[in-house]
């Protein structure tokens, strides 16, 4: 009796240790980057001071921003989408429809009001961007390729 007792407090011990395990290696992220879970420091948004998010490789795609609050400076997440301008990715803009395309320049362009700043940045209120136009024209449904 006292061996199966002792069997049984073995078993649970080793159960208890391995689930432990497990909630350390979820937590713990591979490649030595931050926990993007985890705030960056004990201070309020408004106290925290957000740098430029600055991609891994190229000019989008993850990336690091420093957040600093009193004497304290962290690295945390940001992403910048590969279809979008760096220079107004901390900024949300509600977009009106594409003009037409002009001709001389090749591009046609649209504006933007500024809907909401993220992680405390200077945006304008209002933003032009501009691109190149489609070289070929836009098929309506049902209409077929010709060969």
């Amino acid at each position: 009796m006292r061996s199966l007792f002792s069997v049984t407090l073995l078993l649970l011990l080793a159960l208890t240790l391995a689930v432990e395990a497990n909630k350390r290696a979820k937590h713990h992220k591979a490649g030595g980057k931050p926990d993007k879970s985890r705030p960056a420091s004990e201070c309020t948004a408004a106290e925290t001071r957000y740098g430029k998010c600055v991609p891994d490789n190229g000019d989008c795609g993850d990336g690091l921003r420093e957040a600093t609050c009193k004497d304290r400076t962290d690295k945390i997440h940001c992403k910048i989408p590969c279809n979008w301008k760096k220079d107004i990715s901390d900024c949300k803009y509600k977009f009106g429809a594409w003009s037409s395309c002009d001709a001389g320049t090749n591009t046609k362009s649209r504006s933007g009001t500024l809907k909401r700043a993220l992680f405390n940045a200077d945006c304008q209120s209002t933003v032009k961007v501009s691109k190149p136009c489609s070289h070929k024209p836009k098929k309506t449904r049902g209409e077929k390729k010709s060969n």
